[in-house]
C-alpha cells in the first residue's frame, strides 16, 4: 500500500497526526501534513482508512494493494 498527502489541499486540521501519529506529523511553518512513511507496513490499514475518512480536505489519499 502507499499513502500520499498533498500539502497544497491541506487545511491543517491535524487529524492525520492525531490518529496516526508514527505516520504524519504537521510542518512547524505552516501546520501542513508531513507524511513520516509513504509505505507503511499492512498492519496500519485500517488506521489509515481511518485517517483518510478524517481528512475534511481529501489531502490523504490510500492506493490499496489488489486484493487487500
Amino acid at each position: 500500500m502507499r499513502i500520499t498527502a498533498d500539502r497544497e489541499v491541506c487545511c491543517s486540521a491535524g487529524q492525520c497526526a492525531l490518529i496516526a501519529p508514527d505516520l504524519f506529523d504537521q510542518s512547524d511553518e505552516d501546520g501542513s501534513v508531513v507524511l513520516l512513511d509513504a509505505r507503511p507496513d499492512a498492519e496500519w490499514l485500517d488506521v489509515l482508512r481511518e485517517v483518510v475518512s478524517r481528512c475534511p480536505t481529501g489531502a490523504i489519499r490510500l492506493e490499496e494493494d489488489p486484493g487487500a
